[in-house]
């Protein structure tokens, strides 16, 4: 019986920058990304799609200690998303929601003057070992509210009620 030809090590035929760049994107746990970097360097040499997503996973592993997803509540990304909606942000706001699956969470939403509306920026759910969706909301809301000169309401920080007070239009 012949033995499979052994398959390539593709990690050690990168340069050291793209293998740093790519290091980058998986401890950022930018999964599509770090594939992508390793798949256009090595695609002339014939590594593969599938090739590159394995050699990713395999980085996974190796970097799971120390891979960081990025913070969905973190105020530059929420101030990102904001400046991204179709209008002028009048206000932040939380508020309650919930279903048979996550049990009680956060939105928080953008309050557009011009078009009137609403958009939600992040969804908080309840995390084993993290403080509650109201007080991460509250925090995130509040530091994003300050970030843009804005003001924050939150009805109900203490009790989920998805029908508290809602912000009004002054």
């Amino acid at each position: 019986m012949e033995l499979p030809a052994p398959m390539p090590d593709w990690w050690s035929r990168l340069d050291e920058e793209t293998r740093r760049e790519a290091d980058t994107h998986v401890l950022r746990d930018h999964y599509l990304t770090a594939v992508k970097t390793v798949w256009e360097a090595l695609r002339p040499s014939g590594l593969g799609l599938h090739e590159a997503e394995t050699m990713i996973r395999t980085r996974y592993v190796s970097l799971a200690p120390r891979i960081r997803p990025p913070d969905p509540l973190d105020t530059p990304a929420l101030a990102a998303r904001a400046a991204s909606l179709p209008g002028r942000v009048i206000a932040i706001e939380a508020v309650w929601d919930g279903d048979t699956v996550h049990d009680w969470f956060v939105d928080l939403l953008a309050v557009l003057d011009t078009p009137p509306g609403e958009s939600r920026l992040a969804t908080v759910y309840h995390r084993r070992g993290t403080p509650s969706p109201a007080a991460r909301a509250t925090e995130a809301g509040r530091a994003l509210a300050a970030h843009l000169d804005i003001p924050f309401h939150f009805a109900s920080p203490d009790t989920p009620d998805d029908e508290a007070p809602r912000w009004k239009r002054g």
